[in-house]
Order: structure tokens, then C-alpha cells, then sequence
């Protein structure tokens, strides 16, 4: 049985109630947890490869393929949630998520893939079913808020891991150390297992999304502008977080420790950036200035970030690149739910349309730099195809339809 209400039916009191603080809370955990876990095996793929003695693209899957499955099961994810109802899917991808705490007990290398798959599949639900429970419980200037603190805890989740994997690994084994980082998993599913109760009567049953309904969604003007536009936005960012310590190292002589803390601010300034995305709209009702502005910060700091040769103009154009790049990712998740007509099982629908194309872009688009530096000898190519790409969310501002301020 669902037991979240309808927005329809839910009254004012509820949306207003104290308890929407609890679920906002078990949200940022939730975004805290999917963080900690997505990049935690990047610092110690070589330890990983020296035990189980895989080849380096053998063990780059431990990385890539929670982003692939995520893709991939973006949208099919939106229409299961649609079915079943927000709260069995969003405790069936913390459960899936809780797996990653067994990878101290796992045997082989195929066992491990098999635990991050879980995850990749957990990331997907969780994500995609945060979008419904922010429209059934959160007024309208008040998602925007709790975007962009969901996408703080995000970014700080990889942070964290990022920073402090190669240190844990050192002090108890790099399997103990993922599983550290998994059990963080345990304590959010027994969190929301616990908490995640609703405060007055459960809707006694769950709409489902139509064919109709569904092309209707997928063809909409305004869904299809937030999917291309935050799709190229991450394709370059995925390309370049990957291959910018590489290229900053061979081409411009850096050393790749200084190369890793470089890169490294694209994630760091995330943290606060999106802090901005989520309280600017909510305060300023500007919502297309929220997607132009760090439109021309992505084109700008992605083109700087490689063409530009002193260290200076580096750090410049990657901190402009690393703002823009998260400042936009609350009002992409919060727009959906403006539109006319929108339900939550719709704007499940919507989020997982958008995770399935940004995740293939972010999936692929690593791997076509390395191609084409493979083929060419130079990082060019492939970083001036990515930086094209990111123009689509300086696009997608400008022609956005005018919306109402988020003040509601």
C-alpha cells in the first residue's frame, strides 16, 4: 500500500506540517549515502587490480557501471515507481544500496561488479523516486530549497569519499573500506524504515502513467529542453573530471598530485554552488537565469580549462566550470514540477528520462576522449566535442517558455 499521499489530496496542513523536515532529512542522508558510494573504489582501483589481478578496463567497470545501469534503468525506473508506489521503490533502492557493505566478504572480482551493479540499480530508484516525494510533501519555493541542499549532500558525499578512501584503505584494507563506506547504506535503510511514515490517511491506490501520458511527458518542449540541456552540461563534466589530471600532467606539465587537487575543485565548489541553485529561484522567482547564466559558466569554464595555459587562468576557468556546472541541478529537478498537469508518478517519469540520458552521456563520453586521443595524440578533439555539447544548457535557458516565479 502507498503511503504517501496524493498531492491533490494532501491539505495544506500536511504540506506545512513539521514532519516534511524528517523526509527532507532522510533525503540529504539518502543523497549523502548515493555520494559516498559512487566514486569510492576510483582512488583505490589499483590496489583492487594488484589483488585480484584484473586489467585497468576490468576495473575501471567498478566506476563506470553504476553510472551505466543507472542510465539505463533511469526511465524504465520511473514508469516501476509510477507502478508500485514511491515508498516501496525508494526502500527497495536503499536496500539494493545496503549491498555495497558486503564487499569485504566478496570472494572474487566478479562478486564485486555484482555488488556495484546493485548499487547502480539502488542509485537509480533512490534518485528517481526523490523527485515524487519532494512534490507530495515540499510547497513549491520550498523543493528548490531542498534540491539544492539534496545535491550539497551529493557533492559532499563524494567528496568525502573521494578524500578519505586511500587513507581508510591504508588503515584496514581497501575492501573494509568500501564496506565502511556501504554501512552507511544500513543506517539510512533502517533510518527510512523507521521514519519514513507519512502523517495522516495513505492514497489507497497509485495512477498508473499511460502511453498517451508517457509520450505526452517525453515529447513535452519543456521536458525535452531540461534533458539535452543538463545531458550536455554533464558530458563535458563527466570528460573532463575523468581526463583533465591526465591532459594537465602530459600537455601542461603539471604534476598530477597538484592536477588531482585541480580537478578535484569541480567537485568541492559543487558543495556550495548548489547551495545557490537551490535558494536563488526560491528567493529571486528567476528560474531562466538559473539556467543562462551557469550555461555561460560551462561554456566559458570548459573552454578555459584546456585552452588556457597558465596556472592561474586554470584555476580560474576550472572554479567558473565546477559552479557552473552544479549551479543549474536544482532548478532541472524542480522545473518538472511546475508544469501544468504534473503529478508525482509523472515527475518520477520525468527525473528518470533525465537520468537516463545524462547517465549515458557521462557513461560514454570518457570513453570517447580516450579514443579519440588514442587515434589523434592530442586531448583536443575530444574536450572541444565535449564543450560543444555543453552549449545545449545555454540553449536550453534562453529557450525555456517563460515560467512563473518558484514562490508559490
Amino acid at each position: 500500500m502507498e503511503v504517501f499521499p496524493d498531492k491533490v489530496s494532501t491539505n495544506q496542513g500536511l504540506l506545512r506540517s513539521r514532519y516534511r523536515f524528517v523526509i527532507a532529512g532522510l533525503l540529504l542522508l539518502a543523497n549523502l549515502v548515493l555520494g559516498l558510494n559512487l566514486f569510492a573504489a576510483s582512488p583505490i582501483v589499483p590496489l583492487i587490480i594488484e589483488d585480484y589481478g584484473v586489467s585497468r578496463a576490468a576495473a575501471g567497470l567498478l566506476v563506470t557501471l553504476p553510472l551505466m545501469v543507472a542510465a539505463v534503468f533511469g526511465l524504465p525506473g520511473g514508469l516501476i515507481i509510477a507502478r508500485i508506489g514511491v515508498r516501496r521503490a525508494f526502500t527497495a533502492g536503499w536496500w539494493l544500496m545496503t549491498l555495497a557493505a558486503l564487499s569485504a566478504l566478496a570472494p572474487d572480482f566478479g562478486t564485486l561488479l555484482v555488488l556495484r551493479l546493485a548499487y547502480g540499480l539502488g542509485m537509480a530508484l533512490l534518485f528517481t523516486a526523490t523527485g515524487p516525494i519532494l512534490m507530495q510533501w515540499f510547497q513549491s519555493k520550498e523543493v528548490f530549497i531542498v534540491n539544492g541542499l539534496n545535491q550539497a549532500a551529493f557533492s559532499l558525499g563524494i567528496a568525502t569519499s573521494l578524500f578519505t578512501a586511500a587513507p581508510l584503505a591504508d588503515a584496514v584494507g581497501w575492501s573494509r573500506a568500501l564496506s565502511i563506506f556501504g554501512i552507511a547504506g544500513v543506517v539510512g535503510a533502517m533510518a527510512w524504515m523507521y521514519l519514513g511514515r507519512p502523517v495522516g490517511q495513505a492514497s489507497p491506490s497509485v495512477p498508473i502513467v499511460t502511453r498517451k501520458a508517457l509520450w505526452s511527458i517525453l515529447s513535452n518542449r519543456m521536458v525535452l529542453l531540461l534533458v539535452v540541456g543538463n545531458a550536455g552540461a554533464l558530458l563535458q563534466y563527466s570528460a573532463l573530471t575523468t581526463w583533465l589530471p591526465s591532459f594537465y600532467n602530459e600537455v601542461r606539465g603539471i604534476s598530477l598530485s597538484q592536477a588531482g587537487i585541480i580537478t578535484g575543485l569541480l567537485t568541492f565548489v559543487g558543495v556550495f554552488a548548489v547551495l545557490i541553485g537551490g535558494f536563488g529561484p526560491a528567493r529571486f522567482g528567476s528560474n531562466k537565469a538559473f539556467l543562462i547564466v551557469p550555461g555561460m559558466m560551462v561554456v566559458l569554464g570548459g573552454l578555459g580549462a584546456f585552452l588556457i595555459g597558465n596556472l592561474v587562468g586554470i584555476y580560474f576557468s576550472v572554479i567558473v566550470l565546477g559552479v557552473g556546472s552544479w549551479l543549474y541541478v536544482p532548478t532541472i529537478f524542480s522545473l518538472p514540477m511546475e508544469m501544468p498537469g504534473m503529478t508525482p508518478e509523472k515527475v518520477a517519469v520525468v527525473w528518470g528520462f533525465i537520468i537516463t540520458v545524462a547517465g549515458s552521456g557521462a557513461f560514454l563520453s570518457p570513453l570517447l576522449v580516450g579514443a579519440l586521443r588514442d587515434l589523434s595524440g592530442s586531448f583536443m578533439p575530444g574536450f572541444i566535442i565535449c564543450a560543444m555539447a555543453a552549449c545545449s544548457l545555454l540553449a536550453a535557458g534562453i529557450f525555456m517558455p517563460k515560467l512563473a516565479p518558484a514562490n508559490e
